[in-house]
């Protein structure tokens, strides 16, 4: 494993397939087949690899493994790749998800067809290398790289207001993330002051300046500094993931993005900001992140309570899920800040199943959609009597969503809910009203288009899910069930990152006298 530099491989593979698809000429059906082709075996290849990676990973080691380093950069940045046990998961989900991205892709993309599989796998590279990245400009560069290939699928291959929507979601995106590297900048300059040379990076003086995120790890900034570099990288992560009232940007890139776009960008870049708050603001500064947990707090049940009540008005499918994504973006951004055990693990274990599930979703949407060309819920009603296993497939995502135990949405929001209850009485109560609206629209859309009778002609020959729709969906089902009844291989996993976040975290309140900021 030493030898064979593993996180590279899969971050760069699905690269090299799309320099391949570069290659195939032509627009016709054997062109278009084989850039299908090599799309799918690049990305069924890349996710096999981050599997075999996950086989090796010692999860009682809370520390990077698979590290990668290469000291080329000079004035203290690197190339340096690893993955934790917070990190470990969100490339398996990556990989996971793009190989049923292409699939979902086959039929529905009508033009510049190697256009869009090359974005997408360059998208993968961007995404995978967020989650892997040690140094932090690599990091920056990754986070910043993948809004590029989105932007173009939402704006070439988008709705009918896709132009509009691509350029929210790149300038709200763009603007937090100018701050985010302010506060890179600011990091980088204050390590010069404190981190010791490494001689054999050739260093001479008696400090250098870094952007090694495992040495910054244990940096102590100064409280008033901590507060500074927060606000910075919470600025870029808020709007990420996204939290109220800077989430105005989702809805509409969801609505106008295709089927596919809308699977990553709710499953894969919303967790990029909840990451940022593990790798970065919780562990790095950690007084400022107490002093703000009030703040988190208030944001996210705010979230969760007033995006529901507005999910409950949509019209559009899409809308309605986009705006559930906020909620459940809610309940994550709580328990991370509650910084206990369980609170953080259910985060995490959320980000995860949210990913899951809310992809089926927008997959479903898109089973529709392609029949009907309309997301418009008032067009549908009494699928059940001609999609029976869209409907049970429908169902279980629906149910899941909701919170259900046996499916793996309820177990990260119950343990964000028990661990922000040590924390703060009122703001889990409060949340936990959240369930009861989310079951109140997600039925509700549930009714309206499966239950019913079969009344409008449009909907009298559509017809259940074909074999391609039933492979993509069926391991999305498999999981959902799976990790609701058996949740241990995703905790375990994580488990020792995240007790040794947490030891670090109270350790440091302890230390400035902050420890009852984090007690109940």
């Amino acid at each position: 494993m030493s030898e064979w530099p593993i996180l590279s491989t899969i971050i760069f593979l699905p690269l090299v397939g799309a320099l391949l698809v570069l290659v195939i000429r032509g627009d016709d059906d054997i062109a278009r087949r084989n850039i299908f082709n090599v799309a799918l075996w690049t990305t069924s290849v890349t996710f096999v690899l981050s599997l075999f990676v996950w086989f090796n990973f010692d999860s009682a080691n809370p520390g990077f493994q698979m590290v990668e380093r290469v000291d080329w950069l000079g004035a203290g940045i690197s190339y340096q790749m690893g993955v934790d046990g917070i990190s470990m998961l969100f490339v398996i989900l990556t990989t996971f998800l793009m190989p049923l991205c292409i699939l979902a892709s086959k039929r529905t993309v009508k033009h510049q067809f190697k256009a869009y599989m090359v974005a997408f796998l360059v998208m993968e590279t961007l995404m995978i290398g967020v989650f892997c990245s040690l140094d932090l400009v690599l990091f920056y560069l990754f986070f910043e790289g993948g809004l590029i290939p989105m932007f173009l699928i939402i704006g070439i291959w988008g709705g009918p207001r896709r132009v509009y929507a691509s350029f929210k979601f790149f300038l709200y995106t763009l603007l937090g993330s100018v701050l985010m590297l302010l506060a890179i900048m600011a990091m980088y300059w204050y390590s010069g002051t404190v981190v010791p040379c490494d001689p054999a990076a050739g260093g001479i003086a008696a400090t250098c300046s870094t952007t090694d995120i495992v040495k910054l790890m244990d940096v102590q900034f100064p409280a008033g500094m901590q507060t500074w570099l927060w606000i910075g990288f919470f600025a870029s992560f808020a709007v990420k993931m996204p939290m109220w009232p800077v989430h105005t940007w989702l809805p509409d890139a969801h609505v106008e993005a295709p089927t596919a776009g809308s699977v990553i960008l709710a499953a894969i870049l919303l967790k990029m900001g909840g990451y940022g708050f593990l790798r970065f603001s919780l562990p790095m500064f950690p007084l400022a992140s107490a002093d703000f947990a009030p703040f988190i707090f208030t944001l996210s049940v705010v979230a969760i309570i007033y995006t529901s009540i507005v999910a409950l008005m949509q019209k559009d499918m899409k809308k309605l899920i986009a705006y559930s994504s906020v909620a459940h973006m809610g309940f994550v951004t709580m328990g991370m800040f509650a910084m206990t055990t369980q609170g953080v693990q259910g985060s995490i274990f959320l980000m995860l199943s949210h990913g899951l599930i809310s992809g089926a979703l927008f997959l479903c949407v898109g089973v529709v959609y392609d029949r009907m060309h309309t997301r418009e819920i008032a067009a549908y009603g009494g699928l059940v009597n001609r999609m029976p296993l869209y409907a049970a497939a429908f169902m279980l995502f629906t149910m899941a969503n909701v919170g259900l135990p046996g499916t793996m949405g309820f177990v990260g929001e119950f343990l964000t809910l028990i661990g922000t209850y040590q924390v703060n009485t009122w703001a889990a109560f409060l949340a936990t009203t959240g369930i009861i609206l989310s079951a109140a629209y997600a039925l509700w859309l549930y009714r309206r288009v499966v239950f019913g009778k079969l009344e409008k002609g449009s909907l009298k020959d559509i017809l259940d899910l074909s074999p391609r729709e039933q492979l993509i969906l069926g391991p999305l089902v498999v999981l959902t069930l799976l990790f609701g009844f058996y949740p241990a291989p995703i905790l375990d996993v994580t488990a020792a990152s995240v007790d040794q976040l947490v030891a670090n975290y109270q350790a440091a309140l302890s230390a400035a006298g902050k420890l009852a900021v984090a007690a109940p």
